[in-house]
């Protein structure tokens, strides 16, 4: 009779369990995609990356640009990206072949989670008559931002000698991305600016005045999160440059992002991670 009653006990507990077990097994897979000529991010990203492995619970996986950063015509491994379950993309006037674009848009297709830096906005820049032009427009059906750099969408910055203030927009405070975050903080980034007309269709979470501006500036949003053309939900921010790294503000805001996208709780801080990443500005 005691043998019975243990092993219902026993399986009472595993059928309880089981789903708890699963989830604590299973590890979301973010991949990582680099290549932006400036702003490191091939440094930037893989501690972010190792960040997730070594606290956080997650897989991840960091692609770059090849040979280097300055190569824009070639990102190998983007086919791990029909088993992510968050993509990131760090890039900046990438060319890439029509098979790599497809990867990139099978992802989008599968209206997962996106997540994009700084030039994100700007990814790819091929010729006006090239069969894929249209991804010239990334960053506006992929994260509601202006469609591509300068033009009509004005979208440029404030020169290379201003910095930015970063403060949280009235009434977002209590949004999941900004649990922990500094109510002010400072970035290295000069401001992009987007508006009048982006982002469209979005939440902004962080908004930056430029400081020491070349030019008469206004306050821009630098964080906002949306569903893009896709219907996948994104979290996008302008500030990437690689000293923001360094900022603790700036990293609990990247790592709660990530849990956001994938409707994840936000986590418990373990710390600042140390990224120590200088600005490398364009080379050859």
């Amino acid at each position: 009779m005691f043998k019975v009653i243990f092993i219902r006990l026993i399986a009472l507990i595993l059928l309880v369990q089981t789903p708890q077990l699963f989830a604590q097994k299973y590890k979301p897979l973010v991949v990582f995609v680099c290549g932006d000529h400036e702003y490191s991010g091939e440094h930037t990203l893989p501690h972010i990356a190792s960040e997730l492995e070594k606290n956080y619970g997650f897989r991840t996986k960091v692609l770059k640009s090849s040979p280097n950063q300055n190569s824009e015509e070639n990102i190998p491994g983007l086919e791990v990206l029909k088993d992510a379950d968050l993509a990131v993309f760090f890039l900046r006037w990438r060319r890439l072949p029509a098979d790599q674009l497809q990867m990139i848009e099978d992802y989008l297709k599968s209206k997962k989670p996106l997540m994009g830096f700084r030039t994100t906005t700007h990814a790819f820049n091929f010729p006006k008559d090239h069969p894929s032009y249209r991804w010239n427009s990334f960053g506006e059906f992929a994260f509601n931002a202006p469609p591509g750099w300068g033009g009509k969408a004005a979208h440029t910055h404030y020169g290379h000698k201003s910095t930015t203030d970063v403060s949280i927009v009235e009434g977002k405070k209590k949004h999941p991305i900004l649990k922990g975050v500094d109510p002010e903080f400072h970035a290295n980034s000069w401001l992009y600016r987007t508006l009048p007309d982006y982002p469209k269709d979005s939440e902004w979470l962080l908004m930056g005045k430029s400081v020491n501006p070349d030019k008469a500036a206004i306050d821009n949003p630098v964080a906002w999160t949306g569903t893009n053309s896709y219907g996948g939900r994104f979290f996008m921010t302008t500030l990437g440059h690689p000293e923001d790294f360094s900022v603790e503000a700036f990293q609990k805001v990247v790592i709660n992002a990530i849990h956001w996208d994938l409707s994840l709780k936000s986590p418990k801080w373990k710390g600042k991670i140390d990224i120590n990443v200088p600005y490398r500005g364009m080379v050859d």
